[in-house]
């Protein structure tokens, strides 16, 4: 007899990964953050791994820890997960102090934040179907087009007449 397992949060098709008190301010982590957003996982691998910014390292592997989850625990396909959300939030701040002149004190703060990563699976098949359907609507939407075109020159005719 244990305790009840929680409830999934999330859906069947995707998968979270989190980072607790990283040594950043959520400013800079979500310049870092913002850049992968929305991007399937290996080009977002590939902007982590050749980003300048010190803090890409931990989201990378955050990150690599969401792909691993996908896989294992939920049987995901690697190839076609895409990064769903990267929220940055707030974690604690360490207040110290910085001796100034004439006995006053100066107040640093040095912020932690914290990272979730949820990675989506999103197949790739509907995306290629429905190219070959917009490519066949571009040539008849012209052809419409042109009908409609030479369609308006006698609706103002009819438009002038009944006026």
């Amino acid at each position: 007899m244990g305790k009840q397992s929680r409830a999934r949060v999330l859906a069947g098709h995707q998968a979270m990964a989190v980072a607790r008190n990283i040594r950043v301010s959520p400013r800079k982590l979500n310049l870092v953050a913002q850049q992968i957003r929305g991007k399937k996982v290996d080009n977002a691998l590939n902007v982590l791994t050749f980003s300048p910014k010190r803090i890409a390292g931990v989201i990378k592997k955050t990150l690599q820890s969401a792909i691993a989850n996908a896989e294992n625990n939920h049987d995901l396909d690697v190839d076609d997960l895409v990064v769903k959300e990267a929220s940055v939030g707030k974690n604690l701040v360490m207040k110290r102090f910085h001796a100034r002149a004439r006995g006053n004190a100066g107040g640093i703060e040095k912020f932690f934040s914290q990272i979730t990563i949820v990675v989506e699976e999103k197949r790739e098949e509907k995306a290629e179907e429905a190219k070959p359907a917009a490519s066949s609507k571009k040539s008849g939407g012209k052809a419409a087009a042109k009908k409609t075109s030479a369609k308006k020159p006698a609706a103002k005719k009819a438009k002038k007449e009944a006026a």
